[in-house]
């Protein structure tokens, strides 16, 4: 057996939960330790520069800080037992585009379903927070740690645009999108065929840690989209060959990826829902970079954002953090498309043109976001 590596993280971690995914899915031998504990917060922590999680500590005591960075790593590593990055042109860029998406794009439901309904989510939370705070703590010091700790996140919500005046247009948006995928995953097993992709990880992000586990969305979950609530199950488990939620499925498949009608519809979604946002982020990003000709003195890359955007959503104004971070999973798609040949490109153009999104094939930063000593810093 190989030996074990360490996954620094926790259940109700949106970014954790694509790692963890992907260690189950791929029956890679791991064990996993609460960032509270006393080695995350006096070793961990400090090797890569803030308090982060996931972190993966390796065999040999190399740390790997980013659910990203740390899929990409296992999967260049052959861990995969099928890559998670597919070989068709068309499929590998809208995977990415799935990654983006499902890591930041719906943020807006991940944290107004969290923090917005007390009454049945609060004693869970207690639990689940649990395994941020230090251990041995008293009581009293438990309840103030927990409402400092829970606080921020609460203020989190705000700048990700989660205020009152759009509750219930997350709440439409949200359940609009459930639909549309809950439909589309009664066609296949995973978001493109039979196993899943990069753009089921980053998915899996909200649509398990935050939507598929607190009381509130996991009701809402199992209620309205039973299949993607099957989905999750099948991304959270090596056995996932058993957990087919029809044996239609297996026969409707005959090529490991495809796109579907269902697919386009959730890719037109996303121009809906997200691409304004992106769009105001960059235009954001450019206008302060020419500000700041010296990126680097005017930017902490431990407090991740830069300012904040404001731009139009599902008729209303509201403003949300700019973070560099973004623009490093956007630079990943365009990478890819930039990579391919002139034909592949038409063919990813024409299926992008179709559904509104082409643009997002070269929304660009005028300087290139890189990481360096586990920070997003600009090149």
């Amino acid at each position: 057996m190989q030996p074990p590596y360490t996954l620094y993280g926790m259940p109700g971690s949106l970014y954790t939960s694509k790692v963890r995914a992907y260690l189950r899915h791929n029956q890679i031998n791991f064990a996993e330790e609460r960032p509270g504990s006393h080695r995350f917060n006096a070793v961990v922590s400090k090797a890569v520069n803030r308090w982060i999680i996931p972190v993966i500590e390796t065999p040999t005591g190399e740390f790997i800080q980013d659910g990203t960075v740390i899929l990409d790593y296992f999967d260049k590593k052959g861990f995969s037992k099928n890559s998670i990055f597919p070989s068709d042109a068309r499929l590998k860029v809208i995977a990415h585009l799935f990654e983006l998406f499902g890591s930041e794009g719906l943020l807006r439901p991940a944290m107004h379903y969290r923090w917005n309904f007390n009454e049945t989510n609060l004693s869970f939370l207690k639990a689940v927070f649990a395994d941020v705070l230090p251990d041995n703590l008293s009581k009293d010091d438990w309840e103030v740690a927990f409402e400092k700790s829970s606080g921020r996140m609460r203020k989190a919500a705000v700048i990700f645009g989660v205020t009152p005046e759009v509750f219930s247009v997350i709440e439409q948006s949200y359940l609009e999108f459930l639909n549309l995928l809950n439909i589309h995953l009664t066609q296949q097993h995973y978001l493109l065929g039979k196993y899943p992709t990069i753009g089921d990880y980053g998915l899996f992000n909200p649509l398990y840690a935050h939507l598929g586990r607190d009381p509130k969305p996991l009701h809402l979950m199992q209620t309205t989209a039973p299949q993607v609530f099957r989905w999750t199950e099948r991304m959270n488990a090596p056995e996932s060959k058993n957990l087919a939620q029809s044996a239609d499925i297996s026969r409707k498949q005959s090529a490991d990826f495809a796109i579907h009608e269902t697919l386009t519809k959730l890719m037109r979604f996303i121009t809906v829902d997200y691409l304004p946002e992106l769009e105001a982020h960059i235009k954001f990003a450019n206008e302060w970079l020419k500000a700041n000709p010296n990126p680097s003195q005017a930017y902490n890359p431990k407090t991740r954002a830069i300012g904040l955007a404001e731009f139009g959503w599902r008729g209303h104004i509201i403003k949300t953090s700019v973070m560099p971070y973004r623009f490093f999973l956007l630079q990943r798609l365009q990478d890819t498309y930039d990579s391919l040949d002139k034909n592949q490109q038409s063919d990813v153009l024409s299926v992008f043109e179709s559904v509104g999104l082409e643009t997002i094939l070269h929304l660009k930063t005028s300087r290139r976001v890189v990481r360096e000593n586990y920070l997003e810093v600009w090149q």
